[in-house]
């Protein structure tokens, strides 16, 4: 499943300061060991490791090891904190931002980081000939950037937006001196110079990529980063197939095996490994937000551009059956697009989509569809109601057949067409699919823009993936741009949320609040083992590899006697919060 890069939007107002001083990172442990590697999976092997031509959530991953921001995000509180830029100003009318980049902030190859790289990374996002329209969309907010000198540089804001400053904390800078003159489109997998803590050691075109420690990173003495990035190589192993994933991680040829399969969870982690605790089983509950999904109908196309059918749609999904025998009730049934813009489940109002043959059923009959041809199909003006269920794994087969089924009931003819996840990327770039599986993991500051905002739908490469266009929308989105507090911004998200929800653009699956997590006993990590807002991916910041551990599990399998246990659940500590 697609879910999105993590760069989160938090509330501008905490961010109306100068540049906060060097803090500490309460989660990293300042006694981790540097050293040893790696080795994680990762899904299928992405169309390019330039987050700003494939904003997915493994490439966000790499690039982010590879390049830095402008200014981070504090681990603990996602308070505005210094990164490339070592302090900065904003005008009291919030449109103005000037940085001051850190003296000693250097590219891999030892130039110093300047203004003219800012301004650089600007030009090449704004270029309409470059294929980076999902941050586009933000950075357009911005005049063109004027340097003040050779470390400064001053940004000017069209409008005032409450994410206008947040945006830099997601604005990886560029080298100009190495990529000015080049087709940034075909930038993907050639990195020669970086300025973050690990640099492109090999990689291996649609099986793995090998990320290497560098020594001579220029921001590792910081506060923030003690107990950071400990690991001399990450490796992250791609499959198309988890399944294959999971016995190369049993094993012992994958280290970190997140579980996204219900099934596998439940089923398939007994035995003496897991018994005798060499895999630690655990389930890690942070504060990441729940990620939402759905069937995401594509409605430009004539078949789905009536709402009838399109709710018909979600009906026909018999999603309790689904999470009782295929999930083991993991899950929790979704009800909304923008749930963190509630105080919790509970205050979610929007009816649950029940399964319903019958009403679905009665809303095809009303949109014209109750005849049926010669093999029992539902036509309507000629045409038979067929359309083409885009997959990219092989694990969604068993419920989409499901599904299948309830549909031919109806007279209803899906067809399944499994491809790679490169294709299925370009696909959905294009908009060339009718219906598809679409996950998101959503920001911990909602903003409804980039992908239910009318100007995105026709937009290539954009996170409107359904085309989703609503005037009453689009006033809304524009009506919170310039509301600082929170509370305000999220009594807007919800009428949004309670308009996009009737709209049944997506036909929503489910979520769950937990990490599900299998890793070889021979690793170290902080006491929450993940971080806060994030879900398996910041294992490869925070653990290190532990020499005693490790030696520990070696003995131990040799001579087939149980580690001790590990908790099998870990919660985020309140003191952290």
């Amino acid at each position: 499943m697609k879910r999105l890069a993590r760069a989160v939007a938090v509330l501008a107002a905490a961010a109306l300061t100068l540049g906060a001083a060097p803090r500490g990172n309460p989660i990293a442990d300042p006694h981790a060991l540097k050293g040893g590697s790696i080795n994680v999976y990762y899904g299928a092997f992405p169309k390019s490791f330039n987050y700003y031509l494939d904003n997915n959530t493994f490439t966000n991953l790499v690039y982010g090891l590879m390049y830095e921001p402008l200014i981070a995000l504090h681990p603990a509180n996602l308070e505005p904190s210094p990164d490339v830029a070592e302090s900065w100003t904003i005008s009291k009318d919030k449109k103005v931002f000037t940085f001051k980049i850190d003296p000693k902030a250097r590219w891999s190859d030892g130039q110093p980081i300047t203004a003219e790289d800012v301004a650089f990374t600007y030009d090449t996002i704004m270029d309409p000939r470059n294929l980076t329209s999902v941050t586009r969309v933000s950075l357009s907010r911005f005049e063109k950037p004027e340097i003040l000198g050779p470390r400064e540089i001053r940004f000017r804001a069209k409008t005032v937006h409450w994410e206008n400053f947040i945006f830099f904390s997601g604005f990886f800078v560029l080298p100009k001196h190495v990529l000015q003159g080049q087709d940034f489109n075909k930038v993907n997998f050639d990195f020669p110079v970086v300025s973050g803590p690990y640099r492109l050691a090999q990689m291996n075109k649609g099986r793995d990529v090998i990320l290497a420690r560098r020594t001579d990173w220029w921001a590792a003495d910081k506060p923030i980063n003690r107990g950071m990035y400990n690991f001399d190589t990450i490796k992250f192993k791609t499959l198309q197939e988890q399944m294959a994933a999971f016995e190369l991680f049993k094993k012992g040829e994958i280290d970190l095996f997140p579980v996204y399969i219900s099934k596998r969870w439940h089923t398939e982690t007994g035995g003496e490994k897991f018994q005798k605790n060499w895999i630690v089983k655990q389930r890690i509950f942070n504060e990441s937000p729940a990620s939402f999904q759905g069937f995401v109908m594509n409605m430009r196309r004539p078949l789905f551009q009536d709402v009838r059918v399109r709710e018909a749609m979600a009906l026909l999904i018999n999603r309790p059956l689904m999470n009782q025998k295929l999930m083991y009730n993991e899950y929790f049934l979704l009800n909304s697009y923008i749930a963190n813009a509630y105080p919790d489940r509970a205050a979610i109002k929007n009816p649950l989509t029940p399964y319903s043959p019958s009403k679905a059923r009665a809303l095809l009959k009303e949109a014209g569809w109750y005849k049926t041809d010669g093999d029992g199909w539902l036509v309507k003006d000629g045409k038979r109601f067929e359309f083409t269920f885009l997959m990219r794994d092989d694990s969604e087969e068993k419920f989409l057949t499901t599904y299948q089924e309830d549909l031919k009931a109806l007279g209803i003819k899906m067809d399944l067409q499994l491809v790679s996840s490169s294709t299925w990327f370009k696909n959905m770039e294009k908009f060339d699919y009718d219906m598809t599986w679409a996950s998101w993991q959503p920001s911990q500051f909602p903003d409804p823009e980039d992908t239910w905002y009318s100007k995105r739908a026709d937009e290539p490469n954009s996170d409107n993936y359904p085309g989703y266009k609503n005037p009453e929308v689009d006033k809304l989105i524009a009506a919170q741009r310039t509301i600082f507090e929170r509370a305000r911004r999220d009594a807007i998200d919800r009428r949004i949320d309670k308009i996009l929800y009737k709209s049944y653009s997506y036909a929503l699956l489910w979520s769950i609040d937990n990490v599900r997590l299998l890793y070889w006993n021979k690793f170290g990590h902080p006491k929450t083992v993940l971080d806060k807002y994030d879900d398996e991916s910041s294992a490869v910041s925070y653990w290190w590899y532990d020499p005693a551990k490790a030696a520990r599990l070696r003995q131990a399998m040799a001579a087939g006697t149980a580690l001790p246990a590990e908790p099998a659940a870990v919660r985020f500590p309140v003191h952290l919060r």
